[in-house]
């Protein structure tokens, strides 16, 4: 009788297990089966919004289901970031974010993060790349990088430039460039890219550190004077603008930055694996490239553990720059 029971039990409990296996086997084939909600910690308009937008579209469509974009800004994208930290590890709130609240401002504003961004995000995988661009108002008497440097030289600390805030890619890309230039230049934080475009167009500041999806239209209508690109080698999308590491006393500067997507620990690697893979798809859509490359983004696919990896060098070379740069963290 005893035998009979204990049998039964270990029946009834095998059984329970094989359902429950079943059922999230089932759940991760069938993942995403309700709209995902996508949070962009930047405002609206601003270059990881459009890039959001832009992916997020159409990895929706390859994998037939909404991803809701939802804009929580404010702190250099701490405020939103600290969202996606807190909330449910189940694949339906994700983080569509670049390197200013993951690994910027916890080196340059420690005091404004409350999440440790190596333990409390899974990478799920990078989907673009697109280097900064130090531009000018065209009043500026400046029409190349050396004429600013030589400017900036003869008056310093009377020129000023404008960022998206303190703590943020903008914000350590321009001091690196001033570190590297030996000049001495205001920072001037704003709330937002578009923000700082706005000032700049009607000259009520000198100079800022723009991403290149956010202010090539500006360029191309000759609202504001491009100076130079970040990366190492001129950008496909601007030919006719220099790399900064084309003027002497530059070139070391080589700053791409990327765009990707995270999620809570403690997601399933069911699901991380499935986006991993849908994003990867995704990026060779011939359609989807040219949009990108309109709007000055490369695609980058970098998945799972190999963006962990790309985390940690940008971390230990953050760093390293913020020490070298002199920047006190605050």
């Amino acid at each position: 009788m005893h035998i009979f029971k204990a049998y039964s039990r270990r029946a009834v409990l095998g059984a329970l297990f094989a359902a429950t296996t079943l059922s999230a086997n089932a759940q991760s084939q069938d993942y995403p089966h309700k709209p995902v909600t996508v949070v962009v910690p930047f405002a609206a308009g601003g270059s990881v919004d459009s890039a959001a937008r832009l992916v997020m579209q159409a990895l929706g469509e390859r994998l037939k289901q909404s991803f809701v974009i939802d804009n929580v800004a404010g702190a250099s994208g701490t405020i939103g970031t600290q969202r996606v930290v807190r909330a449910a590890a189940d694949g339906y709130t994700l983080l569509f974010a670049v390197a200013s609240p993951i690994n910027v401002a916890p080196v340059v504003k420690p005091s404004m993060v409350q999440y440790d961004s190596a333990k409390d995000l899974t990478p799920i995988a990078t989907v673009a790349s697109s280097p900064f661009v130090l531009v000018a108002n065209t009043k500026l008497p400046a029409n190349t990088t050396a004429d600013l440097i030589a400017l900036a030289k003869k008056q310093p600390g009377k020129l000023n430039y404008g960022t998206d805030g303190v703590g943020t890619s903008m914000h350590l890309t321009a001091e690196i460039i001033k570190l590297n230039a030996g000049i001495d230049v205001l920072h001037v934080p704003y709330k937002s890219g578009p923000q700082v475009l706005t000032e700049l167009t009607s000259g009520l500041i000198e100079l800022a550190v723009m991403p290149v999806s956010l202010v090539q239209p500006f360029i191309k209508d000759g609202k504001v004077r491009a100076l130079g690109v970040t990366s190492r080698q001129r950008w496909p999308s601007m030919p006719q603008v220099p790399a900064l590491a084309e003027t002497a006393g530059l070139q070391n500067v080589d700053v791409d930055s990327w765009y990707g997507l995270l999620a809570p620990a403690g997601t399933p690697s069911s699901a991380l694996d499935r986006l991993a893979v849908a994003l990867r798809e995704t990026l060779k859509d011939p359609v989807l490239i040219d949009k990108m490359g309109q709007a000055g983004l490369k695609p980058l696919s970098i998945e799972r553990a190999a963006f962990g990896t790309l985390l940690q060098h940008e971390r230990d070379s953050l760093n390293a720059a913020v020490k070298a740069a002199g920047i006190k963290p605050e």
